[in-house]
């Protein structure tokens, strides 16, 4: 499955369904006669980015191991209003209970990867990339981290174990931004890269003075930001820079041609609508 962790994808789909099925689904365990046939097809409502088909059909292989998702486009993929993305065929009951987890999930994702793609299209030319945040749904990161590599865009740290980020509540606590930079190295040597948050010009040049990696300008306007480009470029060439903040689809090319190499943007996974999708079932 590529990215995405099959094992843990497993245990995810198992939480969600137990959320919603609860002792089990009454309402077609009324209704349904037990082994009947259905075809079901998810169809897209509107253009997208299609995010989501993998966990969509680990949704319907954990209520039957037999069955499976036949997909007429891949993750990644763009479509057009109306077109079938996938079909399924298989007993009715497997197919009502996982309809509203496999839809939550298709509809939610291919949102993130189609705002993502928005993002990055945005920004093309500028050499800037699109990277998304921990601004993630507790239980989704790993699939919406997924969805933004779909859309064209990067993924940031996955956790607080994987990047050293100082930000000016470290800073405060530390007892200063010399002092925190100073110990990160110290305690972690060169195995992490240092990135530091920093607003002013000063510190801007006081992180690259102790060695920060990557500097991170948040809350600055595109003017203000080319302007700390410029000196953080001065001091040194290499730096990386990266901006986040009220960033829009209105205002990232400003960003972007400011000189910056990332956008931190955290509605990518906070905020993206979901896309409209239909699970359609019939009869077989």
């Amino acid at each position: 499955m590529n990215w995405l962790d099959e094992g843990a994808l497993y245990s995810q789909i198992a939480v969600f369904l137990r959320e919603d099925l609860g002792r089990g689904d009454i309402t077609t365990q009324s209704i349904v006669a037990r082994n009947t046939r259905a075809r079901g097809r998810f169809v897209a409502g509107e253009s997208m980015i299609v995010a989501g088909l993998e966990a969509a059909e680990e949704v319907f292989l954990t209520l039957d191991s037999q069955q499976q998702l036949e997909a007429f486009t891949s993750d990644g993929e763009a479509v057009d209003a109306g077109k079938v993305i996938a079909r399924t065929l298989g007993f009715a009951d497997v197919l009502l209970a996982g309809e509203r987890v496999a839809l939550n999930l298709l509809q939610h994702l291919s949102g993130v990867a189609t705002l993502t793609n928005q993002f990055v299209r945005a920004v093309e030319g500028t050499g800037a990339s699109i990277v998304d945040t921990r601004q993630t749904t507790p239980g989704l990161r790993m699939l919406e981290k997924y969805a933004v590599l779909l859309g064209g865009g990067c993924n940031h740290r996955y956790g607080l174990d994987d990047g050293v980020v100082i930000r000016a509540n470290h800073c405060a606590i530390a007892g200063g931004l010399t002092v925190a930079v100073k110990h990160a190295k110290e305690n972690l040597g060169r195995v992490h890269k240092i990135e530091v948050q920093v607003s002013t010009e000063d510190e801007v040049r006081e992180a690259l003075a102790n060695g920060a990696d990557i500097i991170i300008l948040e809350n600055l306007s595109p003017e203000e930001v080319k302007k700390r480009v410029s000196i953080a470029r001065q001091a040194q060439s290499q730096v990386t820079i990266q901006c986040t903040g009220d960033i829009t689809l209105e205002n990232v090319r400003a960003y972007a041609e400011a000189g910056v190499d990332m956008i931190a943007i955290g509605s990518l996974t906070s905020s993206a609508r979901a896309m409209r999708i239909t699970f359609q079932i019939q009869a077989h």
